[in-house]
Formats: structure tokens, C-alpha cells, sequence
């Protein structure tokens, strides 16, 4: 079993290469980390063509959801995005927000990080920024951004407990997020919990949907709701790198599934009731 510090890197190193791939080959895969299927193409990803903002060059196809979609961005927020990538979210934010916004992305790939500046850099925004960083310790201050928002990326992280309370941290009080992220119903076949591509591929990184939504309650989120679910097929001619035909129609006809949910909390606004003088 590797260390979380060991998965750390082997996503960093992963993701330094996605970065240089091209969109359909990661939207043929798990989260692009290779097994391209043939059988399928889009295995997580959601249509951004239409979303105001979509700008084609920064989209990999890496997500599981459109998580801006449901964030509830307005016109001058303060907005961060968890594992930023070549800026996709970032740019679809920003067109809520408008110039009198701020959109902030975080990822600690440092090549993801270049070619999501140079992607800003074309597009003339000076209210986009990205700072590369780990989302279980953000470069960021405490009580800052109105609205987080995530795209298949806190599975990727094994100290997933961390990233919530930063995210609690980092949002001002009556802040909100929306993360589309992968979960599990049931249990993985051990070949894909230990494969390490599979990690670095969203799913068996990927933590029980209970477990997810209690981490979320536990770390003091209010009006959790899960705005979308939809189930996710792993087409047999990837699955096949990892179990032998016996695995893949158990793993296929089983009580276990992979999901992408899109989840919505609160941070509370910590206001107390008056009770005397010292608070009145």
C-alpha cells in the first residue's frame, strides 16, 4: 500500500503528462490516465460547448461534472477553483463573476499551473490567477472566497478530511461550494483499488458516497444537498488491464458502482443570539 505521500506524487507526475495530451485521449480514459477505450468515448466528462465562458484550449476533458453549473457564482464573488487544471472552471467562473470578480485556481502540477497562465495570458484576463499549491494546505487566507468549486479532483487526494476543513477555512462565513467529485457504492475489486493508474484515474482513489457526505456534515457544513448523480461505465477494454474476464462480469453484474455526484454545502455565518450586554 502506498503512502500518501507516494500517491501525492504519483498524481503529480500523472497529471504533468495529462497536461500535455489531448482532450479526446483523456475523455477516452478514467480522468486521462491512459487505457483508452474504444467502446466508449466520454467515460465522465459533462458538455461544456454551450457554457457561457467555455473556453475550448483550457478544456482536457478531465472533469465528472460541470460543478459551475449549479455554484451559484454572482457578479463580483470571490471564486477558487480545487485542482484548476489549464483553467476550464476558472474561465466559466470568471464569466459569472464578471471583471468586478476574482477567480483564484489552485493546482500543484506545476505544469498544469503554465498552461493554465499561458491560457490566461491569451485571453487578456487580469482577474484570473493561479497559484500552484496543495488543497490540503491552500496558498490562500482564511474567510476569502464566496464559492469553491471542484471538478473531479478531491478523490485524487488521500487525506480527503484535510481538503474539507480547508475548504471550511478558506470560505468567508455564508460561503457556499459545489464539487463534482467520483464516489463509490460498494466495494472495488482489489485489482483496481492497488492499480496506482487507476488512482491517478479518479476511481480507485474514490471514497463510499456515506462516507463522503458524513466527512462534509463532520466538518460543520450546513444544507449539504446533492445537486446531480449520475452513474459512470468502465468500458471492458479498460477494465480488462486490470482483471481477468471472471472479474470484469462480476465487477459488471455486482452491487457495487462508481458514481459522479455534485454536492453543494454552507459554511455557516457563525452569527451568535444576543444573550446580554456583551453581545448586544
Amino acid at each position: 500500500m502506498k503512502t500518501d505521500d507516494q500517491l501525492k506524487e504519483l498524481v503529480k507526475q500523472k497529471y504533468g503528462e495529462i497536461a500535455l495530451q489531448d482532450k479526446e485521449s483523456n475523455q477516452a480514459s478514467c480522468c486521462g490516465a491512459g487505457g483508452c477505450s474504444t467502446e466508449v468515448y466520454n467515460i465522465m466528462t459533462d458538455d461544456y460547448t454551450n457554457v457561457p465562458g467555455y473556453k475550448a484550449e483550457a478544456d482536457l476533458g478531465l472533469g465528472c461534472g460541470l460543478p459551475t453549473e449549479f455554484a451559484r457564482i454572482k457578479s463580483g464573488d470571490t471564486v477558487i477553483d480545487l485542482g484548476s487544471g489549464a483553467g476550464n472552471d476558472c474561465f466559466v467562473a470568471r464569466s459569472e463573476t464578471g471583471e468586478s470578480g476574482k477567480v483564484i485556481g489552485i493546482d500543484f502540477t506545476p505544469a498544469m499551473i503554465e498552461k493554465a497562465r499561458t491560457n490566461a495570458d491569451k485571453l487578456g484576463f487580469n482577474n484570473v490567477e493561479f497559484r500552484q499549491g496543495d488543497i490540503e494546505n491552500m496558498p490562500v487566507a482564511s474567510n476569502v472566497a464566496d464559492v469553491i468549486v471542484s471538478n473531479c479532483v478531491l478523490n485524487l487526494v488521500p487525506n480527503k478530511d484535510g481538503v474539507f476543513k480547508e475548504i471550511y477555512r478558506v470560505l468567508k462565513p455564508g460561503g457556499h461550494f459545489s464539487i463534482s467529485d467520483v464516489v463509490l457504492i460498494g466495494d472495488l475489486p482489489e485489482a483496481l483499488q492497488s492499480a496506482a493508474e487507476m488512482y491517478a484515474g479518479c476511481v480507485s482513489g474514490a471514497i463510499a458516497k456515506d462516507v463522503y457526505l458524513n466527512l462534509i456534515k463532520t466538518n460543520g457544513f450546513e444544507n449539504i444537498k446533492v445537486q446531480k448523480e449520475k452513474s459512470i461505465h468502465i468500458p471492458a477494454d479498460i477494465l480488462k488491464n486490470y482483471l481477468d474476464e471472471a472479474g470484469v462480469n462480476e465487477f459488471n453484474t455486482g452491487s457495487s458502482g462508481i458514481f459522479s455526484i455534485t454536492v453543494s454545502a454552507e459554511k455557516g455565518t457563525d452569527k451568535k443570539e444576543c444573550c446580554g450586554p456583551e453581545c448586544c
